[in-house]
């Protein structure tokens, strides 16, 4: 029996059970839902609304259930609809008819939205310990490579040498971010919305924040329509996780161009890639592509949230049941990512002697030539000029920078001298960016201890 059956004359046709539950998949709840109901059954025997014997029984029932729903001795059934009624029954079936009393005052609306808040939360916590994680890695990898250059890319053209440390902690502060916009999202939905009932709140004098207080929420909901009928939690969390999966996939793609035969920069362990069913040669990097694939996915659960809500006129309505699987995914899949991307890494073996060749071409210190001549009173824009016409030279007698001689030099300016053969070396090019935030390695090696400090003081 259905908990509305008594205004129905027939019970509903077995595919619209079917089709309307959502035990499937949010029986994973069944944590939140049980720890929200010990709360509310202590809050409603403080508050006199049940006896403290009753309230006793429920909170002792409850921990049974949980106990058998972890021990996998009951069966949850798609009858009941959700995770919500299968513990109600649960729960009724062990203590009896004062089971019945645990609803009062409670919606299934402030309910799911209560578990769902807890779910959010305890989720959050695991993902940003995650992305530590990972963190601390790139920071391993990068202190162990302080005297490795490599070129980095504009335009995936070779521009300027720089350390690869550097380039690996610029996604340490991507992830720093990450875990920023996580906590932000975490503080708003530490917010409890249990109390608030249907949409209108309720008759019985239940005490709001000793319930947020014992749930551990920062603060209770302020108007109980938009409590119940709001999910602005799960899109910002599936928006966290779409950011966070957009920075892994960017290193993913990474990976995949590094680690193959035209660039040969790094590679991976054999652990961490598969072969081919046909070419025996082959060692692919699926690892990193489907980390790459699966953003879009994390993506398709955002724009899916977001297509469920943007036409729902208030307060709840059945659309919003939709969450759930969106939710439960995105999360899955970010969990599951950050959990392979940093063991993979790890053990990847990086060519440093590649990653220096790279450097020797493609004129990378052309820039230094031009800010040579620039401090020597040429104008930015005159010298850039200058440096064009000689590295149009050089590829016209297919000569590096390093290989023009003092003649060829002057040739271009009679401000040249001597010391601009020391200035064309990658190692000087690097060494001379030390401006705050630059590749110089004083200033990579202060970043990584700045970064350091700041993952200990999270722990």
């Amino acid at each position: 029996m259905k908990l509305w059956s008594g205004r129905f004359t027939k019970p509903t046709e077995g595919i619209v059970d079917e089709f309307s539950a959502s035990i499937p998949f949010d029986k994973r709840l069944y944590r939140e839902d049980i720890e929200g109901s010990i709360a509310y059954a202590r809050m409603l025997g403080e508050c006199g609304v049940i006896r403290r014997d009753e309230s006793d029984k429920l909170i002792e029932g409850l921990k049974a259930v949980l106990g058998d729903i972890e021990a996998g001795v009951v069966d949850l059934s798609l009858d009941a609809e959700d995770i919500h009624t299968n513990i109600e029954r649960l729960l009724e079936a062990r203590v009896g008819e004062v089971a019945r009393k645990l609803h009062t005052g409670r919606s299934r609306n402030d309910q799911v939205a209560t578990d769902t808040r807890l779910y959010v939360r305890r989720e959050i916590a695991s993902i940003t310990g995650l992305i530590r994680s990972l963190q601390w890695t790139l920071v391993d990898i990068a202190e162990k490579n302080l005297d490795c250059i490599m070129p980095g890319y504009t335009h995936l053209q070779r521009a300027q040498p720089v350390l690869l440390s550097h380039h690996l902690m610029a996604y340490f502060e991507m992830l720093e971010r990450d875990v920023g916009r996580f906590r932000d999202c975490s503080r708003r939905a530490n917010i409890l919305p249990l109390g608030s009932g249907a949409l209108a709140g309720t008759t019985f004098p239940v005490d709001r924040k000793l319930l947020a207080s014992m749930l551990g929420f920062n603060d209770i909901t302020r108007n109980s329509i938009d409590a119940v009928s709001d999910r602005d939690f799960v899109i910002e969390v599936l928006s966290a996780c779409s950011i966070t999966m957009m920075h892994l996939s960017r290193l993913s793609e990474e990976i995949v161009l590094w680690s193959s035969s035209e660039f040969a920069y790094i590679e991976l362990d054999d652990a961490y890639a598969t072969g081919s069913s046909i070419m025996p040669q082959k060692k692919n990097p699926d690892i990193a592509e489907l980390i790459r694939g699966k953003t879009g996915r994390v993506y398709g659960d955002l724009v899916s949230i977001l297509v469920v809500m943007k036409g729902l006129p208030l307060a709840y309505n059945k659309d919003m049941q939709e969450d759930k699987e969106a939710l439960f995914d995105g999360i899955d899949t970010l969990k599951a990512c950050l959990s392979i991307v940093q063991p993979m890494l790890r053990s990847v073996k990086i060519n440093k002697e590649r990653l220096m060749q790279a450097t020797r071409a493609g004129f990378m210190t052309a820039t230094d030539v031009a800010d040579y001549l620039a401090r020597k009173g040429v104008p930015f824009r005159s010298a850039h000029e200058i440096v064009g016409r000689i590295v149009l030279y050089c590829t016209k007698e297919g000569k590096t920078l390093e290989e023009l001689s003092m003649e060829e030099w002057k040739s271009f300016s009679g401000l040249f001298d001597e010391d601009i053969k020391g200035v064309v070396s990658v190692e000087a090019s690097v060494a001379a960016r030390s401006v705050p935030g630059g590749t110089a390695r004083e200033r990579v090696v202060e970043a990584i201890a700045r970064a350091r400090q700041a993952l200990s003081e999270a722990r």
